[in-house]
């Protein structure tokens, strides 16, 4: 069985992951690879597409879940390939979170997986539910 946790905790626990989002002097940043995800925070793989949170990141966090209020998409991907999974980093490119992509039931889920280089990459929605929530 998986670990629950209160609410209160749940949102404090949301709340750590936005503040570790907006750690350093500018926006962090959504940026999602191709091949295979590596070990939490280990060496990427071949980037396809960077997007930016707002400055700072405006999120809201209830009950344990995280909703990001805004991304602006990446206007010209960077490369051409599958999306297999995303790093969160703050504004100095540090670690702060990595997840799968795609398409339904996975941590970042987009319309499609397929990205082409310099086309425009959109996320509507980022949402994080904290454990039990």
């Amino acid at each position: 069985m998986a670990l629950g946790f209160n609410a209160t905790l749940r949102t404090a626990r949301g709340q750590k992951i936005a503040d570790a989002v907006n750690g350093g002097a500018g926006a962090g940043k959504l940026r999602i690879y191709a091949g295979t995800r590596p070990a939490t925070g280990g060496t990427a793989t071949t980037l396809l597409a960077e997007l930016t949170f707002a400055d700072p990141m405006e999120a809201s966090v209830s009950s344990g879940v995280l909703t990001a209020d805004s991304i602006i998409g990446d206007t010209s991907a960077d490369a051409t390939g599958t999306a297999a999974w995303f790093r969160v980093v703050d504004s100095t490119g540090t670690h702060v979170m990595d997840g799968d992509v795609g398409t339904s039931g996975s941590d970042l889920n987009l319309t499609s997986t397929s990205i082409v280089a310099t086309e425009g990459v959109d996320v509507t929605s980022f949402v994080l539910t904290e454990g039990n929530a």
